[in-house]
């Protein structure tokens, strides 16, 4: 299945992976995707919502926590453990929202791979339940994830020109 420049994948009953390529070096990649200074340009930026916390302790058995706050004062909030990292290379980390739609915990596995100066993202989302995963694959989730991997890509663009 192809949504703009992301590729999604059932690589199991019980998972969906959302792949695309950035024309940055994986460092940069992985920076954006750890560091709250870059986060907040490109994850869940969508109007009358902003950012109200971002914290981030990459470590195995750390934490993460992200919750956004819209015009009304309504919150959404998700976070995590990690349990895996491989800098620049691999993360495996927990995923839970405040007010989730889907019963449990995901268990995200994101891979930076990088080829002649550009980097394909990879996440692997695996749910509890074919049934959950279904649910996720008939939502706009895969808009959401363009939608933020289109912020993604103008925040690499900037800061592949800074660092030259």
């Amino acid at each position: 299945m192809k949504h703009s420049s992301l590729t999604i994948t059932t690589p199991s009953d019980r998972e969906v992976a959302f792949s695309r390529v950035f024309n940055a070096p994986r460092r940069l990649v992985f920076d954006a995707y750890t560091k709250c200074e870059y986060l907040k340009r490109w994850l869940g930026v969508i109007p009358d919502w902003s950012w109200d916390v971002c914290k981030i302790d990459l470590k195995v058995g750390g934490s993460y926590r992200y919750v956004w706050r819209n015009v009304s004062g309504t919150e959404m909030g998700m976070g995590g453990v990690y349990r895996e990292i491989v800098t620049n290379e691999r993360i495996v980390a927990t995923e839970k929202f405040d007010e989730s739609w889907y019963e449990g915990e995901a268990l995200d596995t994101t891979t930076f791979v990088e080829s002649e100066g550009k980097t394909t993202l990879t996440i692997v989302v695996k749910y509890g339940s074919k049934e959950i995963r279904d649910n996720v694959l008939e939502s706009d989730a895969a808009g959401g994830m363009n939608a933020g991997f289109d912020n993604l890509e103008v925040l690499l663009a900037s800061l592949v020109n800074v660092s030259k």
